[in-house]
C-alpha cells in the first residue's frame, strides 16, 4: 500500500513532437519511451531495484535488463533462448551496469536503424537464413514492448518510493 507521504514527483515530459516522416515519427516515440525507462531505474537504490513488488517477480532492473535483450534480438540479431531468464540481472549487475549494457544496446540499435532509410526493409540481420521482419514492423514493436514495460516500471517505481512522472 503506498505511503500517505508526499510524493516525489519528476518533471512530466511529454511525448515528443519529431519531425513529419514516418520514421522520425517513429524513432521519437521509441527513443522517448527508451529514455523514460532507464530514467525509472537510475536513482533506486539495491535491494529495492531488484525487489519485486506482484507475484510474477517483475522488478525495475529486470525489466530494463529484459529491454536490453529485446532490443538486441530486434535489431541486432541475437538469438535469445530463454526469455523468461532476461527478466533477472545477474545478481553482480548493479545498477550502472545494467543501464549501461541497455544504453549500449541502444546505440547499436539505432547504429543499424540509421542505415536503413526503407521502414519496408527487413531489418538487417548477422544470420540472413533468419527470417527478418520489416523495420516499420520492428520499430512498431520495439514502441509496443518498451511502453508496455515501462508503464510496469512507473508502477514498480511509485511503489519503491513515490515517484511518479516521465
Amino acid at each position: 500500500m503506498p505511503s500517505t507521504t508526499r510524493r516525489k514527483r519528476r518533471r512530466d515530459t511529454p511525448p515528443p513532437r519529431t519531425g513529419s516522416s514516418e520514421a522520425e515519427v517513429l524513432r521519437g516515440f521509441l527513443n522517448y519511451l527508451r529514455t523514460s525507462i532507464a530514467a525509472k531505474v537510475e536513482g533506486v537504490g539495491e535491494p529495492q531495484v531488484r525487489t519485486a513488488a506482484v507475484p510474477s517477480g517483475t522488478n525495475l532492473l529486470g525489466l530494463l535488463n529484459h529491454l536490453t535483450f529485446v532490443e538486441r534480438s530486434m535489431f541486432l540479431g541475437d538469438d535469445i533462448t530463454d526469455w523468461q531468464a532476461t527478466f533477472q540481472a545477474a545478481p553482480a549487475d548493479s545498477v550502472a551496469d545494467v543501464v549501461a549494457r541497455y544504453r549500449d544496446a541502444v546505440k547499436r540499435a539505432d547504429d543499424v536503424l540509421d542505415g536503413c532509410p526503407d521502414l519496408g526493409a527487413p531489418v538487417p540481420r548477422p544470420q540472413p537464413d533468419r527470417p527478418a521482419p520489416s523495420i516499420r514492423w520492428a520499430l512498431t514493436h520495439m514502441i509496443e514492448e518498451t511502453g508496455r514495460h515501462a508503464g510496469h516500471a512507473d508502477i514498480l517505481r511509485e511503489l519503491i518510493d513515490g515517484a511518479t512522472g516521465r
